[in-house]
């Protein structure tokens, strides 16, 4: 899931988010058991005319977060085209294209709140503490807020070096980025631990 909810309301936004990730879940084991590309690419336009049904500003925020996929398109078809796989290579392209976006999709129609509570509701049978269970849905919820927000600052950092230099920006670029990513994640404890961290909701409850 590389996005945030779309400010474009749809029909899905009024989806219960269990339902949502549920068939999330059973469409992405479904693409594994589709091996010709051709049905693939046909699965890619569907989700792509998903994309189109709420309008253009839907469609082209959406598509535009799948831009980030370039270099592993890029990475496996090389290495398809060395081993001699080219057709494989396409099928697992567009199954990795496809179940991307349809993961997509749903960060973009379901907020954080309705995804954590459904992580809640998973978690309930197992008896977890609140502190342990509050951990794991700040957890999920930091990869899904965070993971669109270092990779636009990772293309930031790229602009910034081919504007300085005529070299592609390569490895030089990832000690910048690390430091970008622990700024970013101090930043988020700081906040946290102002709080009052985790187990606020936990000290809450027991009048602490």
């Amino acid at each position: 899931m590389i996005s945030l909810t779309s400010p474009v309301r749809t029909v899905a936004h009024g989806w219960p988010a269990g339902v949502k990730l549920g068939l999330l879940c059973a469409a992405t084991v479904g693409l594994y058991a589709l091996s010709d590309p051709r049905a693939m690419a046909a699965v890619v336009a569907v989700v792509v005319g998903l994309y189109a049904l709420p309008g253009r500003v839907f469609l082209r925020t959406g598509l535009g977060r799948l831009w980030v996929l370039w270099p592993f398109v890029v990475i496996l078809t090389l290495w398809h085209a060395v081993t001699g796989a080219l057709v494989e290579g396409a099928t697992v392209i567009l199954r990795m294209i496809a179940a991307v976006a349809l993961a997509n999709l749903v960060t973009m129609t379901t907020s954080l709140s309705d995804m954590m509570g459904v992580m809640r509701a998973l978690m309930r049978p197992l008896r977890l503490p609140l502190r342990v269970t509050r951990a794991v849905e700040i957890a999920v919820a930091m990869v899904i807020r965070m993971t669109p927000v270092l990779l636009e600052k990772g293309l930031l950092l790229a602009q910034s070096w081919r504007a300085r230099s005529m070299r592609r920006a390569n490895w030089n670029i990832v000690l910048p980025f690390v430091l970008v990513a622990l700024d970013d994640a101090e930043r988020v404890a700081e906040a946290l631990k102002a709080r009052g961290g985790i187990a606020t909701d936990e000290a809450n409850r027991h009048g602490t």
